[in-house]
């Protein structure tokens, strides 16, 4: 039987008002867009459950949901700091040569020339363009124990791999 890949989405924030709803930290790129994956699970410590969202709306730039079932705002308590769980299979397939960020974190990091810059830790979205957060597996001969490298397509990033979980940059160790 396969394994059925889970993607967190966000948090539960705090409860908003008396009636049971929850301010919600989206990690999607556009705050709404995690409305766009269902089905949701919960999770907290060891607890997991299945919830249904029976509605939402955006309030100031915070999204907050009705969670079924859930009517007052003790209930609505014990969800505060869940994460929100959906399967990969609810997210979109990409196109070819596109990756969500997930997908290239913990990837390895070496240059045109084989030079060993590290793995993935991290993802900055900066405006101008994405950022891999590079940690070297060792200290290495320039003293460098993170980089910042740009995600630019056949610019610095050369070619990513899924099946090999690498990313080839044209990128100078020293920098």
């Amino acid at each position: 039987m396969e394994e059925v890949k889970e993607i967190i989405l966000g948090k539960v924030g705090a409860v908003y008002g008396i009636k049971g709803w929850l301010k919600i930290h989206s990690f999607t790129d556009e705050p709404e867009a995690i409305l766009d994956y269902f089905p949701w699970s919960l999770k907290l410590g060891n607890k997991r459950q299945s919830v249904e969202i029976t509605d939402w709306r955006k309030h100031s730039k915070v999204i907050i949901v009705k969670v079924g079932n859930i009517d007052d705002r003790d209930e609505a308590q014990a969800l505060v700091g869940s994460e929100i769980l959906t399967t990969e299979s609810a997210l979109p397939k990409l196109p070819e040569g596109d990756f969500y960020w997930r997908d290239l974190m913990g990837m390895n990091v070496v240059t045109t020339k084989g030079y060993d810059l590290g793995c993935v830790s991290d993802m900055l979205e900066t405006g101008a363009n994405d950022v891999l957060v590079v940690k070297a597996n060792r200290t290495d001969g320039f003293g460098k124990k993170e980089r910042l490298i740009p995600y630019l397509m056949d610019q610095v990033v050369i070619s990513v791999s899924a099946e090999n979980k690498q990313i080839c940059v044209d990128w100078d160790p020293g920098f």
